[in-house]
């Protein structure tokens, strides 16, 4: 390049950094994950190694499972993506894997184009993109283990919103393909997890207020259409079956299993949002990292004043009133003269449905009973990020669209900067603690490598096993040893996939396979030492294999 050449304006090269900083937060986030699923980390499970199945039996053209193995409802998406994966590359993790992998990169974009839309502020969607990159156990989990649900929801929740800004603002341009679009992803999240409905339910609502007279049109009728075939696995389903997938949803919550109040509300509202939104260690939080459990319905709250004032000052024509400076979004390109009172709809509207979620959580008996486990139902607070954070950094940045005399104000700036400071420094340390507990979680998976190995080499091909061994050892093993399920007291358990039980029934030579120190381990032992000749035991790090004698 010649010396001469023009060189671009310092304000041209410093409104190009938020873009360049966004591509290395994305690919950060994305080698990070990466690096995980190298690593076998996050540690997979029988309820993934079922889905893996699901995915084998569709590649191979043998099953076509609508629902998740052994229950009527929780769609098997995420096995018909994986399908292809395996019918090229063979059955393995990685392969289930991928594509949510795939799905948490199209979260990552969609995130960043929905804080653009509702904000206008690209250095504020690049803190939205780095809050993101990071990934706490919890987080990761929710986003890479193909366990049904978790991975597909906040792609198609952020989505939602974004089709709902655009349909409502008027952008032109594939409106009728955007309407079908929208309907189709709010039919597939009630086949696959209705845990995100309550983000259905306020976009929806944001499009009927705004589009009600072209909802009445071929617009509402493709929308109607593309939900139909969403939802279409479910319906056919159930029309077959003539079973109700909501009663079975219904009764998979535990509604009726006791829970008291205080361990709900503790394990809802204290636990559920540090965990669930990535700020706690591996199956722990520690005391100083609740404090996001106090933030989030302080958060709440302002984003639903900032959008509610914004709506209500803001007049059809688009011109702003008087709206406090806290609360004023930042001048942002618009389609429409509705752009602003749009924005502050569609932030409503996700300010409203993550307070569903949070309280239809607190109230559940899981919150109270499982918390930590649990909180994976609150992963979908994601797809608000954008409108929990932007008042924040509205009233650190002090961004106006005009004199304000509180511009000033020094305390709430600070406050406001520490916050977000906070929040990232947190998600850092949670995300550091991910990291540190990968070691354990590959050592975990060449430990059941060689468990694998070793039933091959002696020709074991039938096993009883916990619930927690058994579809996972099928799966690795590529079927080639099958495993029925049995209680800690050797009685049949629940199988997912009733075919394995009948053929190790069947068997003559099933053997036992137990976990080193679990209760069925101790069981086994028991028999053996009653009766000595009945069994051959073989032990490997990790694992106890239990032979019929021989």
């Amino acid at each position: 390049m010649s010396a001469y050449a023009p060189q671009a304006p310092a304000s041209a090269r410093w409104s190009r950094l938020p873009g360049l900083f966004t591509l290395l937060a994305v690919a950060a986030g994305v080698g990070y994950r990466l690096g995980l699923l190298l690593h076998h980390s996050p540690p997979t499970n029988s309820d993934e190694a079922t889905m893996g199945l699901a995915a084998l039996r569709i590649a191979l053209g043998e099953d076509f499972p609508v629902f998740f193995y052994g229950q009527a409802y929780m769609g098997t998406l995420e096995a018909w993506l994986a399908a292809p994966v395996f019918a090229l590359a063979g059955p393995s993790t990685l392969g289930l894997r991928l594509p949510a992998l795939a799905l948490y990169v199209l979260f990552v974009l969609l995130a960043w184009r929905l804080a653009l839309r509702l904000t206008g502020d690209r250095w504020f969607a690049l803190l939205v993109v780095v809050l993101l990159a990071l990934g706490s156990d919890r987080i990761v989990k929710n986003q890479l283990i193909a366990g049904g649900g978790y991975p597909e929801m906040n792609p198609v929740g952020v989505a939602l919103a974004l089709l709902a800004y655009d349909l409502s603002a008027g952008r032109p341009g594939r409106r009728l393909p955007r309407w079908a679009a929208w309907g189709f992803l709010a039919g597939l999240m009630v086949w696959v997890d209705p845990l995100v409905l309550p983000y259905v339910a306020a976009t929806g609502a944001v499009l009927v207020a705004f589009r009600r007279r072209e909802l009445t049109g071929r617009a509402g009728a493709l929308l109607g259409l593309g939900a139909l075939v969403g939802s279409g696995p479910l319906l056919a389903h159930s029309l077959a079956t003539g079973r109700s997938p909501l009663a079975a949803v219904l009764a998979a919550s535990g509604a009726g299993q006791p829970a008291g109040w205080p361990e709900r509300l503790y394990g809802g509202l204290v636990l559920g949002p540090p965990l669930g939104m990535g700020f706690c260690f591996p199956s722990h939080c520690a005391p100083w990292q609740l404090w996001w459990a106090a933030a989030v319905p302080v958060l709440l709250v302002a984003a639903f004043v900032a959008a509610w004032r914004t709506l209500r000052a803001v007049s059809p024509a688009g011109s702003l009133g008087r709206v406090p400076a806290l609360v004023r979004p930042s001048p942002t390109p618009t389609v429409g003269p509705d752009g602003t009172r749009i924005g502050a709809a569609v932030t409503l509207a996700l300010v409203i449905a993550a307070a569903a979620t949070l309280a239809g959580y607190a109230v559940s008996s899981a919150a109270g009973r499982t918390p930590i486990e649990s909180s994976r139902y609150l992963s979908c607070l994601l797809i608000s990020l954008p409108a929990l954070l932007w008042p924040l950094w509205a009233a650190a940045r002090r961004r106006t669209c005009g004199p304000d005399p509180a511009r000033g104000d020094p305390a709430l700036r600070v406050a406001a900067a520490g916050v977000l400071t906070a929040t990232l420094g947190t998600a850092v340390v949670a995300t550091v603690g991910a990291v540190g507990a990968a070691p354990a979680a590959r050592a975990a998976e060449a430990r059941h490598a060689e468990l694998v190995a070793t039933l091959r080499e002696r020709g074991v091909r039938h096993v009883y096993g916990s619930y927690w061994t058994c579809n996972r050892l099928t799966f690795a093993s590529g079927e080639d040893v099958l495993c029925a399920v049995v209680d800690d007291d050797l009685n049949p358990g629940h199988d997912r996939y009733r075919p394995y039980r009948r053929a190790v029934a069947a068997s003559t030579s099933a053997a036992w396979v137990a976990p080193a120190d679990s209760p069925l381990a101790a069981r086994l032992d028991e028999r053996l030492r009653a009766q000595p000749t009945t069994l051959d035991l073989i032990t490997i790090d990790g694992w106890r294999i239990y032979l019929p004698h021989r």
